[in-house]
């Protein structure tokens, strides 16, 4: 039966209730809502970090797992996830264009160099977090822990070395430096991060001086072209004269080989006629005579025999020839 109670003008009737039924209702509705809250689940890329009473217990893997309603708490933390900060400049949207943010950030990129010239660095840490529970509980800001030891190391670095070798030749030395300093320390803070990767984006003088540095830049280019040019001009002239020297000592060598095998033929020559000449001295000199007039008089197409008893008669020989 319905009770009629009443409120100033107004008649409220208020339908009597079964407390047995609605006690069950309550005690499945206790239960439903005691097991939602006894089960969660990790994602397969997750660990999760269990607080009991506000004290960490254990770190549970990917999966369904059971807790202790309101005295056990869940922290789910991305394990397999790369995490990526950036220093001295900021990303605002990634893409084809990728946008960057306005701000100034030259109070982190800003760097004395070892020379004393002030470089800017823009470079990009990329870490993992390999044990959840140290990452959240070790370290009180892991962010800014982060942040100092990663522009600290930086610093380090580049002030032990020129502005030119930062700009050019220890980049990958810095970075790779970098990523194993910074591991050593995070590591002595037991923040469970490890570092994958530390890269430099950009080495620039301060727009301030940015003018001036390209000018130098150009000059020093200007300066290396011109070099460059006079060394292949005098290697060129250098290599010329060589080879004309070694052409000459070969035609050298050529001619005294040339020359010293005429020679030896001359005298093996020389040797075979005297051998013949002690064997028949008038017949060889017989010979000779003979070979030799024939030659010259071969030489001379008109030819006058005069005898050289012949007196007022002056014998002319013609021996080139002509007429």
């Amino acid at each position: 039966m319905a009770q009629n109670i009443k409120f100033g003008d107004v008649d409220v009737q208020i339908p009597n209730i079964e407390f047995k039924k609605f006690g069950s209702l309550i005690a499945i509705i206790a239960i439903v809502i005691l097991a939602f809250f006894s089960f969660y689940t990790v994602d397969a890329n997750e660990n999760g970090v269990i607080l009991r009473l506000g004290k960490y217990s254990h770190t549970t893997m990917p999966g369904l797992h059971f807790k202790i309603p309101i005295v056990d708490r869940v922290y789910r933390v991305k394990v397999d996830y790369q995490y990526k900060k950036e220093f001295g400049f900021r990303t605002v949207k990634a893409g084809v264009r990728t946008e960057y943010s306005k701000r100034n950030y030259n109070a982190e990129s800003w760097m004395l160099t070892g020379d004393l010239n002030i470089a800017e660095v823009h470079w990009i840490v990329q870490f993992k977090i390999k044990d959840a529970a140290a990452f959240l509980f070790n370290v009180r800001d892991v962010d800014n822990t982060i942040k100092d030891v990663s522009e600290a190391t930086l610093r380090l670095m580049i002030g032990d070395r020129s502005f030119t070798e930062v700009l050019q030749t220890d980049r990958k030395i810095i970075a790779d430096k970098s990523k194993t300093h910074m591991q050593s320390i995070l590591d002595k803070y037991n923040t469970g991060i490890v570092v994958k990767m530390v890269q430099l984006q950009g080495v620039l003088p301060p727009d301030p001086v940015s003018d001036s540095f390209n000018e130098v830049i150009r000059a020093e280019q200007e300066e290396e072209t011109l070099i460059n040019e006079a060394n292949q001009a005098f290697n060129k002239e250098i290599y010329k004269a060589e080879g004309e020297a070694k052409q000459l000592i070969n035609e050298a060598k050529g001619y005294a080989i040339e020359r010293i095998n005429t020679a030896e033929g001359d005298a093996k020559l020389f040797e075979l006629v005297l051998k013949e000449y002690k064997k028949a001295p008038q017949i060889t000199k017989d010979r000779y005579f003979i070979e030799t007039m024939n030659e010259v008089y071969s030489k001379s197409p008109d030819k006058v025999v005069v005898d050289s008893q012949l007196e007022n008669f002056l014998p002319l020989m013609n021996l080139k020839g002509g007429k």
